[in-house]
């Protein structure tokens, strides 16, 4: 019998079935003559910055093949082999956004807007500006929003704003969360509802609403958004309901989250919520959207949910054992590497799949399984195989796969061990014998490890004994 691994089942005391996403451990779609799927090791993270910078990341952007990031109150420079330039000082404020025109990179911070143009940091005095919650850059224009209203700078000088080329999203009287541009296009994500401009020229403000693109969803914070497969994901709501994922199809939202994640969400307060950072990366033909929440970080994978026909979800996290914050955030691709900031400290490390530790320290894995149903005969299981790519530790290192079992969704068993095998042990077997005793319903199966070793698993094989024959 195989037992289904990509996602597992647990019950709760509220008389549900529940759906478990697998911990540090990455669905792949690849039909291998074993399984049509398997799960791999997260990308571990190496440190990849030579600096001592203080304060936690507050996001980054690839301009001009050179890496800029915001850490603590620093701007600063990295360059390909990881020295640190500090360019200015950035005031506080929590997350910055940035992007950048032909001659300047713009960066909002705390409700400011600075340009950088390769040699000096300045800040945007104009008095007319306002408040700068978010901004982008389209079509020769900075556009920034107070949470009212869309201001764009003057063509000639993007240092100076024109109050009389204020534009507005008014379709629903809720503010405006955020500013995107997709598709040449300007995106104003209110709290309710996603109004889509374009630019028409003109006297005053230059970008016209598009009436029918109207998106009857809104998004729950500045962050809470990114841009993926050409299209963007967003977490938010309509009136009247719950917060969700959302994936924008055309004119319309599709939801992407199941009942598992959107009962995640509802554990955080609209305020706690506010304050997500989602951000997308495409990359070996996955299309991971990241949900990093205050204390844990979901992850959906686009390309491998279209691949399979279903939802794809798994977790991140930096913990030992069990869910806890995942540190890696702001990815930005450049100089052939993911390189990431740290919600804890000032480190900026790179995404690497050579190791499965961060920053050397082991961060553990854990995936369950479905349930197996013997059609209501019960039963023993004789035997169970994990079968996986072995032989990938550390010279010297023996990992350890623990494994427990449950039979009502609720309480687990003691567990058992086993080894995966050293280094160059590739045909080792990871197989227990005899570890349920008597099931009479059901019974589910929980791995995991704390052993830093990259590993991939591929199936699970059990040998059932029915006891009616």
């Amino acid at each position: 019998m195989n037992i289904p691994i990509l996602s597992g089942i647990y019950t709760s005391l509220a008389g549900d079935f529940k759906s478990s996403y697998p911990m540090n451990l990455v669905p792949v779609p690849k039909q291998s003559g074993v399984s049509d799927s398997y799960l791999k090791t997260a990308d571990g993270i190496i440190r990849f910055d030579t600096g001592s910078l203080v304060g936690t990341d507050r996001g980054g952007i690839n301009w001009k093949d050179v890496l800029y990031r915001v850490v603590g109150n620093q701007f600063v420079k990295i360059d390909s082999s990881g020295n640190v330039t500090v360019i200015g000082t950035i005031p506080a404020g929590g997350r910055c956004s940035f992007d950048y025109g032909f001659d300047r990179l713009s960066i909002q911070a705390g409700t400011s807007l600075y340009y950088y143009n390769g040699s000096s940091l300045t800040a945007v005095m104009d008095v007319d500006l306002g408040t700068v919650l978010d901004q982008i850059w389209v079509d020769g224009y900075f556009m920034t929003t107070d949470g009212t209203s869309l201001v764009v700078t003057e063509l000639n000088d993007p240092t100076q704003v024109n109050p009389l080329k204020y534009g507005s999203s008014e379709s629903d009287p809720d503010s405006v969360k955020g500013l995107l541009k997709v598709r040449g296009e300007v995106l104003a994500l209110n709290r309710y509802t996603i109004e889509t401009f374009q630019n028409v020229g003109g006297a005053n403000f230059p970008f016209q609403r598009i009436s029918g693109a109207l998106i009857q969803k809104g998004c729950i914070g500045k962050d809470a958004k990114c841009k993926v497969a050409q299209t963007f994901a967003f977490v938010g709501n309509g009136r009247n309901e719950a917060v969700s994922v959302w994936l924008s199809n055309s004119s319309n939202a599709v939801k992407i989250a199941t009942r598992e994640i959107e009962q995640v969400l509802s554990k955080y307060s609209e305020v706690q919520l506010s304050a997500l950072i989602m951000e997308a990366r495409e990359f070996d033909a996955h299309q991971h959207i990241y949900i990093h929440l205050p204390d844990e970080t979901l992850v959906y994978d686009l390309a491998a949910a279209t691949a399979m026909g279903a939802p794809v979800w798994f977790t991140l996290s930096s913990g030992v054992a069990g869910q806890a914050q995942y540190r890696a955030c702001n990815l930005v691709y450049c100089y052939g590497k993911w390189i990431v900031g740290d919600k804890v400290d000032g480190r900026i490390g790179y995404l690497s799949d050579s190791v499965a530790t961060q920053y050397g320290d082991i961060a553990g894995w854990q995936f369950n399984t479905s349930f197996v149903y013997n059609q209501s005969s019960g039963g023993i299981i004789n035997s169970l195989e994990l079968v996986a790519l072995t032989g990938r530790a550390e010279l010297g290192v023996s990992p350890t796969i623990f494994l427990s079992h449950t039979k009502d969704g609720l309480t687990w068993s003691d567990e058992k061990t086993r080894s995966s095998g050293g280094r160059g042990e590739y045909q080792q077997r990871i197989t227990w014998r005899r570890i349920t005793g008597l099931f009479r319903q059901y019974v589910g199966f929980r791995f995991r490890g704390v052993n830093g070793t990259v590993i991939s698993f591929a199936r699970i094989e059990a040998q059932v004994e029915g006891l009616n024959g």
